[in-house]
């Protein structure tokens, strides 16, 4: 029924910082059709827009501070858009504006949904990587980039304390699908049955009792940009959370920006693509799960090592 993410609206403290903060990112700025906001479009035709945090326009915050305040899922067909209107009609904050739907998740985080088909045919596409048995690239080095130029949206990590509630939510109403799981700790689940590995992460800490966001992810073309992408923004001045590095679950390589908008902003790319045939893998959390390896806090763009260590 869902392709993918169109649209995050953010609610933010300083629109400034945050303007300055995406485009550094490599998020494209274009004029807004949405007054008094700052918008950004990607190549797949995914968008975010900016509001001021008390924005009486925007559905209520789940948390506290500067956070994303609605997701706009695209979804496949007008059938599909229909399906979701029976599933959604007993569900809370669900509003029918036609060919826009309204809901609330179990964190309370609004959702809304319209038809729409994200692109994938893009012009963007990575040069090939050469592996023993696998050659990709002859005559051709690999690309080395000066900052990053994120294609689209590509998923969202949610803190949710009822991870039961809000599993079977995304399951059962929106049709989505759980490619792998820590037990009682997280759900990685994708929008189709065939697709990257996944469209949102739900989960469940000890120590936290309310939800929120943890991150926004933006998929770039390859391992190679995730790292001109992250030394841009160390040379920019903000504020690497962690990477480069690589998760074992997804298979993706990342690097984690602290971000105004709230939480933190990922760029990724390599993670796995799924069929009907994947079986979920069930797995106790451990340190080794979320890292194969990693660089803590990003690499100092002045030596070409780990910032922290200099």
């Amino acid at each position: 029924m869902i392709n993918g993410i169109k649209t995050l609206k953010f609610g933010v403290e300083d629109k400034d910082q945050c303007q300055n903060f995406a485009t550094d990112f490599g998020l494209k700025p274009v004029d807004s059709d949405i007054d008094d906001t700052i918008k950004f479009s990607m190549d797949n035709g995914s968008a975010i827009y900016v509001y001021d945090k008390d924005d009486t326009r925007l559905p209520p915050a789940f948390e506290d501070g500067p956070t994303l305040r609605e997701i706009t899922w695209a979804v496949n067909r007008q059938e599909d858009l229909n399906k979701l209107r029976d599933n959604l009609k007993d569900v809370d904050g669900f509003q029918d504006e036609g060919d826009l739907l309204y809901c609330r998740d179990p964190n309370g985080l609004t959702l809304s949904f319209e038809v729409s088909i994200m692109r994938t045919n893009l012009d963007k596409i990575s040069v090939g990587i050469n592996q023993y048995g696998s050659i990709n690239r002859i005559n051709q080095a690999s690309p080395v980039y000066e900052k990053a130029s994120p294609l689209g949206v590509g998923h969202i990590v949610l803190f949710s304390p009822d991870l039961a509630a809000a599993q079977q939510f995304y399951e059962e109403k929106l049709g989505f699908y759980l490619s792998d799981a820590y037990n009682d700790r997280g759900a990685f689940m994708r929008c189709a049955a065939e697709g990257w590995h996944h469209n949102i992460f739900l989960l469940k800490l000890p120590n936290r009792k309310e939800p929120g966001l943890n991150h926004v992810a933006f998929i770039v073309r390859d391992i190679h940009e995730v790292i001109g992408g992250g030394l841009n923004m160390n040379r920019k001045k903000w504020d690497s959370f962690i990477g480069p590095g690589r998760h074992p679950v997804s298979s993706a390589y990342f690097w984690y920006v602290h971000s105004p908008f709230g939480g933190a902003f990922e760029y990724y790319t390599n993670d796995d693509y799924l069929t009907p045939e994947w079986q979920p893998r069930f797995y106790d959390y451990s340190l080794d799960l979320f890292t194969e390896w990693a660089v803590e806090g990003g690499i100092d763009v002045e030596t070409r090592r780990q910032l922290n260590n200099m």
